[in-house]
């Protein structure tokens, strides 16, 4: 994927590592939509950076994400790349009254949100490339979000099957695996300690010219190299025995 003039869908574009995906495209001379629920949100980066289209749409329904997809058919045939970056991470336990409702949610958004798109965006005649943001928990699961960690694990499974099956297709499938940044990610302040958003922009960019298909950074591109007794090391680190 070349990383200028390209015509870039990136869904949950307006925060976080979405909102620093939508900067970077933008400086490398690329026209990027961005879609998300909070219209207020949408507008403020679109009067940050006026290039910006922006579009409301809540990709936990279904009907939305058709919408979505119509739209840009409709007014931007010409897309080039789809960014399913959009994703949520809940804090909670199996032991929670409603941890069932709260999973079901996180599910509808990290799982059936980015492979349904995938399955109508890669019918997109001018399309040329997927961009599905995981995450370094996809290979070693923290257990305070139990959830997001599996979902994760599912979408790095989804991103290798969808990589050979559009492949003859002329279509690229890169998947972007985040560590743990300094995002509001799962609540403000949580990752207040994480790497900035701004250093793994540049590393993955740096990556993304290079021609490479798994974009990582620190502890998501150790979790990619590392042994089966290295992974359990680390679940043990992460996930410490609680004392009685």
């Amino acid at each position: 994927m070349t990383s200028a003039n390209n015509k870039i869908l990136i869904t949950g574009g307006a925060s976080g590592i979405g909102l620093g995906l939508t900067e970077r495209f933008i400086r490398e001379n690329n026209t990027v939509i961005i879609c998300g629920r909070r219209e207020a949100v949408l507008a403020d980066v679109a009067a940050r950076f006026p290039s910006v289209i922006t579009r409301v749409c809540d990709l936990a329904i279904a009907d939305e994400r058709q919408a979505l997809y119509q739209w840009v058919q409709e007014e931007h045939s010409d897309l080039t790349v789809l960014v399913n970056n959009a994703g949520i991470q809940q804090w909670m336990s199996v032991w929670d009254d409603d941890f069932f409702d709260r999973a079901q949610t996180e599910i509808q958004v990290n799982i059936e949100a980015p492979i349904h798109l995938a399955s109508l965006f890669i019918r997109l005649p001018s399309l040329t490339s997927i961009i599905n943001v995981t995450s370094g928990l996809a290979f070693v699961p923290l257990t305070k979000v139990p959830i997001y960690s599996a979902t994760k694990a599912f979408f790095h499974s989804f991103t290798r099957s969808l990589r050979a099956l559009v492949k003859p297709k002329g279509i690229e499938v890169i998947e972007l695996i985040p560590p743990a940044l300094n995002t509001d990610l799962g609540g403000k302040g949580l990752h207040d300690q994480a790497p900035p958003v701004g250093a793994f922009i540049d590393a993955i960019f740096e990556q993304l010219t290079q021609g490479s298909e798994e974009l990582t950074f620190g502890f998501s591109d150790a979790m990619t190299k590392a042994s089966p007794d290295d992974l359990r090391a680390a679940f043990d680190r992460m996930n410490p025995t609680p004392t009685k």
